[in-house]
């Protein structure tokens, strides 16, 4: 299985070659307040609009977002929908367009009208045109996309069906990766799929499913059964089928795989397929198995169905959505430069929120540690936990201490969801980093009489207070440490 934390920063070293339709996408948000008197229709109040790059130039977007290299191929036409088109995408680093401007047609737009205050779409309006390019238009296409088809790692056909993708320029597309062994992934449209005969993995959604098939396509069963038969018709190396909150079904040569949709609030799904179609891509670029391309596809449209528009995402929102928080825990909340830790600190303090401090060696964690942390982030918004580096607990400690070295005390520490932040110092008492944090609170095991607790005085001048957590009986690293060094000598 792929390994995600080791290899999705290989995303920025990766090239796709997307071929399809081409528009402008814009979303006019305002209010709602009134009925129209002239007809039963609501009037929007309008407060703002944005105007992007859509369609298969929403898969470009997405690719660069995630640091990956796109070589765009595409149709405009000879009006100021294209001129714009052009213009945007020459602003976005990372994506090498080729467009060609078909005299005879107009450039596609859709224009989205969005209630803010409800988060509804009220109504869509469509300028596009509804016939395939012409022949010398199609050999442009083919000509751009075979040359750029040896630099690429994977090949997107997106399909809008506004006339790009006619079954002569997906038939050159598909036969020239496959002759050069590059995987390829297809956003269909329309019933008739054998035009996309040879396609490595094909992507669509449960009702478009459906139609292809002529089948039911409602429960896992039928979707499952639907999809390989048209995985076979069409010697496909996989079928995806993506079902909304129902997540995706992927069927390939063994048994389906069934990915559930992750649990999050849904704000706009306009071009999520796009996104998912990017990142399977990039995901094919790098040898990824399709099973974790799609894994990857899945959690990347939970991030992406989140944000209003048409949105993109970054390798890092990708990053963070598909590993565990556990996993993300060292990068996120491990501290050894204090100037990274006055950026959490003024950012907190602009929060008004209340800081809780504490610190310790934490050489082999143990249930008192536990309770006193959890104690402590009790008694606070974000608790900063004061780490003694190596060299630190050998002074205090002895020889043969620390048993961890201090990356791994600190990763453990920051596995854990009380923990906000660890701030690793070299000095034997914590005194210049409780005067850099300020806490609120300072706390630390009843062990400790508050006037004996370093830091106290800094504190309490602030307005701040110390609380002593009640200590776990028979709890103590170096009773631990000696009990192991008892068993090794009678070994």
């Amino acid at each position: 299985m792929f390994d995600f934390d080791k290899h999705l920063s290989d995303l920025a070293g990766q090239t796709v070659l997307c071929v399809g339709d081409l528009m402008l996408d814009e979303f006019v948000y305002g209010d709602v307040s009134r009925i129209s008197p002239e007809a039963p229709t609501p009037v929007i109040a309008v407060k703002r609009s944005e105007v992007m790059i859509g369609g298969a130039g929403n898969v470009a977007r997405n690719l660069v977002s995630l640091g990956t290299r796109c070589i765009f191929v595409g149709v405009v036409g000879d009006d100021d929908g294209g001129a714009e088109l052009k213009a945007q995408l020459a602003k976005i680093p990372g994506i090498d367009a080729h467009l060609v401007i078909d005299l005879g047609r107009r450039t596609t737009r859709k224009v989205r009208f969005v209630s803010e205050h409800h988060s509804a779409h009220l109504l869509r309006a469509d300028w596009e045109p509804d016939a395939p390019v012409n022949g010398k238009v199609e050999d442009a296409l083919i000509d751009y996309a075979t040359k750029a088809m040896p630099k690429s790692g994977a090949v997107v056909l997106s399909d809008y069906a506004k006339g790009a993708l006619t079954p002569r320029v997906i038939r050159a597309v598909i036969d020239a990766a496959n002759k050069l062994g590059k995987p390829v992934l297809v956003d269909p449209k329309g019933r008739d799929y054998s035009i996309y005969k040879g396609a490595t993995l094909i992507t669509p959604n449960r009702q478009e499913l459906a139609d292809a098939t002529h089948c039911v396509a409602q429960t896992d069963e039928e979707v499952a059964s639907a999809a390989s038969e048209l995985r076979q018709a069409l010697g496909a190396k996989a079928i995806l089928v993506t079902r909304s909150e129902a997540g995706m079904t992927l069927v390939g040569e063994g048994a389906a795989i069934h990915v559930p949709a992750y649990p999050v609030r849904v704000r706009d799904v306009s071009g999520a397929g796009d996104t998912v179609v990017a990142v399977l891509a990039a995901m094919l670029a790098m040898k990824a198995d399709i099973e974790s391309a799609v894994r990857a596809a899945n959690a990347a449209a939970a991030v992406v169905v989140g944000k209003r528009g048409t949105a993109t995402l970054s390798a890092a929102e990708l990053r963070s959505r598909i590993l565990p928080a556990a996993t993300l825990a060292p990068e996120e909340k491990i501290v050894f430069d204090w100037a990274l830790l006055d950026e959490h600190m003024a950012e907190w303090r602009k929060m008004g929120l209340r800081v809780g401090f504490t610190n310790g060696c934490f050489d082999l964690l143990h249930p008192g540690h536990v309770k006193l942390l959890a104690g402590a982030r009790a008694a606070c918004d974000r608790l900063v936990v004061g780490l003694n580096g190596d060299a630190s607990v050998t002074r205090l400690k002895g020889a043969g201490r620390p048993v961890q070295p201090v990356q791994s005390r600190a990763e453990v520490l920051a596995a854990l969801e009380a923990v906000d932040l660890v701030v690793v110092f070299d000095e034997d008492t914590p005194e210049k980093l409780i005067a850099r944090v300020e806490p609120t609170v300072l706390v630390k095991g009843s062990d400790y009489k508050r006037e004996d607790v370093v830091g106290h005085a800094i504190v309490e001048a602030l307005g701040g207070e110390v609380i002593l957590i009640e200590l776990v009986p028979g709890q103590s690293t170096s009773a631990m440490v000696e009990r192991s060094r008892a068993l090794k000598t009678k070994a």
